[in-house]
Protein backbone atom coordinates (compact mmCIF):
# COMPACT_ATOMS: atom_id res chain seq x y z
CA UNK A 1 0.00 0.00 0.00
CA UNK A 2 1.84 3.65 -0.84
CA UNK A 3 2.48 5.59 1.80
CA UNK A 4 0.18 8.18 1.10
CA UNK A 5 -2.87 5.74 1.09
CA UNK A 6 -1.51 4.40 4.81
CA UNK A 7 -1.64 7.93 5.78
CA UNK A 8 -5.34 8.71 4.40
CA UNK A 9 -6.66 5.81 6.23
CA UNK A 10 -4.99 6.62 9.54
CA UNK A 11 -6.15 10.07 9.00
CA UNK A 12 -9.69 10.11 9.29
CA UNK A 13 -11.69 12.52 10.23
CA UNK A 14 -12.13 11.44 13.85
CA UNK A 15 -15.72 11.02 15.15
CA UNK A 16 -14.28 11.60 19.09
CA UNK A 17 -11.74 13.42 20.37
CA UNK A 18 -10.57 11.45 23.64
CA UNK A 19 -8.42 14.11 25.52
CA UNK A 20 -6.57 12.79 29.11
CA UNK A 21 -5.80 15.82 31.33
CA UNK A 22 -2.15 16.03 32.86
CA UNK A 23 1.08 18.33 33.29
CA UNK A 24 3.96 17.85 30.94
CA UNK A 25 7.33 17.06 31.79
CA UNK A 26 8.98 14.22 33.33
CA UNK A 27 8.46 15.84 36.75
CA UNK A 28 5.01 15.43 36.55
CA UNK A 29 5.18 11.66 35.25
CA UNK A 30 2.70 9.20 37.20
CA UNK A 31 1.67 10.88 39.44
CA UNK A 32 -2.07 11.55 40.33
CA UNK A 33 -2.81 14.52 38.34
CA UNK A 34 -1.63 12.61 35.40
CA UNK A 35 -4.41 10.03 35.51
CA UNK A 36 -5.48 11.32 32.38
CA UNK A 37 -2.29 11.01 30.48
CA UNK A 38 -1.91 7.62 31.91
CA UNK A 39 -5.37 6.53 29.97
CA UNK A 40 -4.82 7.91 27.09
CA UNK A 41 -1.39 6.13 27.34
CA UNK A 42 -3.58 2.57 27.70
CA UNK A 43 -5.50 3.36 24.82
CA UNK A 44 -3.17 4.05 22.35
CA UNK A 45 -0.76 0.96 22.76
CA UNK A 46 -4.13 -0.91 23.12
CA UNK A 47 -5.33 0.53 19.43
CA UNK A 48 -1.85 0.90 17.81
CA UNK A 49 -2.39 4.75 17.84
CA UNK A 50 0.83 6.71 17.70
CA UNK A 51 0.57 9.78 19.82
CA UNK A 52 3.11 11.61 16.89
CA UNK A 53 1.34 14.76 16.37
CA UNK A 54 2.61 17.76 18.10
CA UNK A 55 0.22 20.49 17.45
CA UNK A 56 -3.10 23.09 18.83
CA UNK A 57 -1.10 22.96 21.97
CA UNK A 58 -1.43 19.07 22.62
CA UNK A 59 0.52 15.69 21.41
CA UNK A 60 -2.15 13.56 19.51
CA UNK A 61 -2.70 10.88 16.97
CA UNK A 62 -5.57 8.79 14.98
CA UNK A 63 -6.70 5.50 15.14
CA UNK A 64 -9.89 3.65 15.58
CA UNK A 65 -11.62 1.78 18.61
CA UNK A 66 -14.19 -0.46 18.07
CA UNK A 67 -13.73 0.75 14.20
CA UNK A 68 -14.52 4.00 15.09
CA UNK A 69 -12.15 7.17 13.94
CA UNK A 70 -10.85 8.47 17.26
CA UNK A 71 -8.35 11.27 18.01
CA UNK A 72 -6.43 10.45 21.29
CA UNK A 73 -4.78 13.74 22.84
CA UNK A 74 -2.86 15.30 25.95
CA UNK A 75 -2.81 19.00 26.24
CA UNK A 76 0.97 20.08 25.98
CA UNK A 77 -0.06 23.09 28.04
CA UNK A 78 0.24 22.73 31.74
CA UNK A 79 -3.26 21.33 33.49
CA UNK A 80 -4.41 24.96 34.40
CA UNK A 81 -4.43 25.67 30.41
CA UNK A 82 -6.27 22.53 28.86
CA UNK A 83 -8.57 24.31 27.46
CA UNK A 84 -6.46 25.47 24.57
CA UNK A 85 -5.91 22.47 23.17
CA UNK A 86 -9.79 21.35 23.54
CA UNK A 87 -10.42 24.33 21.78
CA UNK A 88 -8.11 24.13 19.07
CA UNK A 89 -8.78 20.69 18.13
CA UNK A 90 -12.34 20.78 18.20
CA UNK A 91 -11.55 23.42 15.31
CA UNK A 92 -9.40 21.89 14.00
CA UNK A 93 -11.51 18.57 13.41
CA UNK A 94 -14.84 20.24 13.57
CA UNK A 95 -17.19 18.42 16.12
CA UNK A 96 -19.11 19.14 19.12
CA UNK A 97 -18.16 19.37 22.66
CA UNK A 98 -20.43 16.47 23.29
CA UNK A 99 -17.68 14.37 21.26
CA UNK A 100 -14.93 15.68 22.99
CA UNK A 101 -14.14 12.73 25.89
CA UNK A 102 -12.24 14.31 28.78
CA UNK A 103 -10.16 12.13 31.14
CA UNK A 104 -9.61 13.28 34.35
CA UNK A 105 -8.03 12.70 37.68
CA UNK A 106 -10.76 13.38 40.64
CA UNK A 107 -9.82 13.76 44.60
CA UNK A 108 -13.69 13.63 45.32
CA UNK A 109 -13.60 9.78 44.54
CA UNK A 110 -11.83 7.47 46.17
CA UNK A 111 -9.24 5.71 44.90
CA UNK A 112 -10.51 2.86 42.32
CA UNK A 113 -13.94 4.70 41.73
CA UNK A 114 -14.74 5.66 38.20
CA UNK A 115 -17.63 7.73 37.63
CA UNK A 116 -18.74 8.44 33.80
CA UNK A 117 -20.79 11.79 33.20
CA UNK A 118 -22.23 13.61 29.82
CA UNK A 119 -21.46 16.67 31.46
CA UNK A 120 -21.28 18.89 34.61
CA UNK A 121 -19.30 21.68 36.26
CA UNK A 122 -15.50 21.88 36.56
CA UNK A 123 -15.67 20.87 40.18
CA UNK A 124 -13.10 22.35 41.61
CA UNK A 125 -10.71 20.83 38.80
CA UNK A 126 -8.15 23.45 36.77
CA UNK A 127 -7.93 21.57 34.02
CA UNK A 128 -11.68 21.09 33.44
CA UNK A 129 -12.26 25.01 34.64
CA UNK A 130 -10.04 25.48 31.45
CA UNK A 131 -12.08 23.39 29.12
CA UNK A 132 -15.21 24.90 30.43
CA UNK A 133 -14.30 28.34 29.44
CA UNK A 134 -12.69 27.79 26.33
CA UNK A 135 -14.63 25.44 24.47
CA UNK A 136 -18.11 27.52 26.65
CA UNK A 137 -19.98 24.81 27.52
CA UNK A 138 -19.87 21.90 30.41
CA UNK A 139 -21.74 20.02 28.04
CA UNK A 140 -18.80 17.32 27.41
CA UNK A 141 -18.87 13.59 28.66
CA UNK A 142 -16.02 12.83 31.01
CA UNK A 143 -14.36 9.58 32.97
CA UNK A 144 -13.53 11.07 36.24
CA UNK A 145 -11.02 8.56 37.79
CA UNK A 146 -10.87 8.80 41.24
CA UNK A 147 -7.59 9.82 43.28
CA UNK A 148 -8.65 9.96 47.12
CA UNK A 149 -8.45 12.76 49.48
CA UNK A 150 -5.73 15.17 50.35
CA UNK A 151 -5.05 16.00 54.00
CA UNK A 152 -6.43 19.11 54.76
CA UNK A 153 -3.71 22.10 53.53
CA UNK A 154 -2.10 19.75 50.94
CA UNK A 155 -4.03 20.13 47.51
CA UNK A 156 -1.80 21.10 45.46
CA UNK A 157 1.17 18.45 46.89
CA UNK A 158 -1.20 15.59 47.04
CA UNK A 159 -1.86 15.75 43.75
CA UNK A 160 1.13 15.92 42.47
CA UNK A 161 2.45 13.09 44.37
CA UNK A 162 2.98 9.93 43.31
CA UNK A 163 1.07 6.72 44.23
CA UNK A 164 2.35 4.94 46.99
CA UNK A 165 3.72 1.20 46.41
CA UNK A 166 0.95 -0.24 48.60
CA UNK A 167 -1.43 1.77 46.11
CA UNK A 168 -0.08 0.57 42.85
CA UNK A 169 -2.30 -2.40 42.29
CA UNK A 170 -5.40 -0.68 42.55
CA UNK A 171 -3.98 2.27 40.79
CA UNK A 172 -3.09 -0.46 37.45
CA UNK A 173 -6.62 -2.10 37.99
CA UNK A 174 -8.27 0.67 37.93
CA UNK A 175 -6.49 2.64 34.48
CA UNK A 176 -7.62 -0.24 32.65
CA UNK A 177 -11.45 0.37 33.60
CA UNK A 178 -10.97 3.96 32.67
CA UNK A 179 -9.72 2.94 29.71
CA UNK A 180 -12.32 0.31 28.77
CA UNK A 181 -14.91 2.84 29.93
CA UNK A 182 -13.48 4.96 27.51
CA UNK A 183 -13.87 2.40 24.86
CA UNK A 184 -17.48 1.84 25.89
CA UNK A 185 -18.84 5.09 25.34
CA UNK A 186 -17.45 5.43 22.17
CA UNK A 187 -18.58 2.22 21.01
CA UNK A 188 -21.49 2.21 22.99
CA UNK A 189 -22.68 5.43 24.03
CA UNK A 190 -22.33 7.73 27.40
CA UNK A 191 -25.02 6.81 28.60
CA UNK A 192 -23.83 2.37 28.45
CA UNK A 193 -20.60 3.66 30.12
CA UNK A 194 -22.29 5.23 33.16
CA UNK A 195 -24.70 2.18 33.17
CA UNK A 196 -21.86 -0.03 33.67
CA UNK A 197 -19.03 1.74 35.12
CA UNK A 198 -20.62 3.88 37.82
CA UNK A 199 -20.71 1.22 40.64
CA UNK A 200 -19.74 1.24 44.05
CA UNK A 201 -15.64 1.02 43.81
CA UNK A 202 -15.25 -2.80 44.02
CA UNK A 203 -12.09 -2.05 45.99
CA UNK A 204 -14.29 -0.88 48.92
CA UNK A 205 -14.33 -2.88 51.85
CA UNK A 206 -18.01 -4.54 51.82
CA UNK A 207 -18.40 -3.04 55.40
CA UNK A 208 -18.07 0.27 54.44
Amino acid sequence: MPFWSMRRKTELPPEWIVLGLGNPGAEYAHTRHNIGFEVVHILANRHRIRLSLHRDHAQYGFGTVADVPVLLAKPMTYMNRSGEAARALLQRYPLEPSRLLVVVDDIALPLGRIRVRSSGSDGGHNGLASIIQCVGTQTFPRVRVGIGSPPPGQMVEYVLSRFLPQEQPVVEETLQRAADAVEVAIAEGVQEAMNRFNAQNPFANPAN
